[in-house]
């Protein structure tokens, strides 16, 4: 038995729950990081690879996210979300558009698990030979993909001269922080 199911009133959670937990987390760390990006760095390239900027690697993971539905969600009837431009979108319209993705993928989630734990109308075990279409595995995919391209923004803003403080780094750590956060916040373009 688990520690927190242990203490005096604490509902049971199911594994289920737990992955849909993973996701949330996950989503808000992301937008937690691209909140904190600074300005002066958004449109920036690395240094030796210019068409590789902050702003468009930000992009990327919104967009991986509508690539993820646009394969897995066949069979749910659920929206994709918009792609945005990844050489002109702002960060406050990317924020947005993270908490829709954010949203959408949480909605697959929960289509994935109502079906079983297979992603409704996905024939192959794996989509493009890559994205798995079992639940738990495919969370585990997305927030690993979401992980790398966090370290690499992290990295980058470091390599252009614009360390993030302490407290932007640290709080992409603070799981249980960041979860409340995304419990407290209205799903943005809920699908329910």
């Amino acid at each position: 038995m688990s520690a927190r199911a242990a203490e005096p009133g604490a509902a049971a959670r199911s594994a289920e729950d737990a992955v849909l937990d993973a996701w949330r987390i996950n989503a808000r760390v992301t937008r937690f990081l691209a909140e904190r990006l600074p300005a002066r760095i958004w449109g920036a390239g690395l240094p030796g690879s210019p068409r590789r900027t902050v702003r468009g690697i930000a992009a990327h993971l919104h967009n991986s996210r509508g690539l993820w539905m646009r394969g897995l969600a066949v069979g749910t009837g659920l929206p994709v979300p918009r792609k945005v431009d990844p050489r002109t979108v702002a960060r406050r319209d990317l924020v947005r558009a993270l908490d829709e993705s954010g949203a959408a993928i949480l909605a697959l989630l929960e289509a994935g698990q109502r079906n079983g734990g297979d992603f409704p109308g996905v024939a192959s075990a794996f989509y493009f030979g890559a994205m798995p279409r079992e639940v738990t595995l495919f969370t585990a995919y997305a927030i690993a993909h979401e992980a790398h391209h966090r370290g690499q923004l992290v990295t980058m803003a470091r390599e252009l001269g614009c360390r993030l403080p302490q407290s932007a780094v640290a709080g992409l750590w603070q799981w249980s922080s960041r979860l409340r956060e995304a419990r407290a916040r209205p799903r943005a373009g809920a699908l329910r």
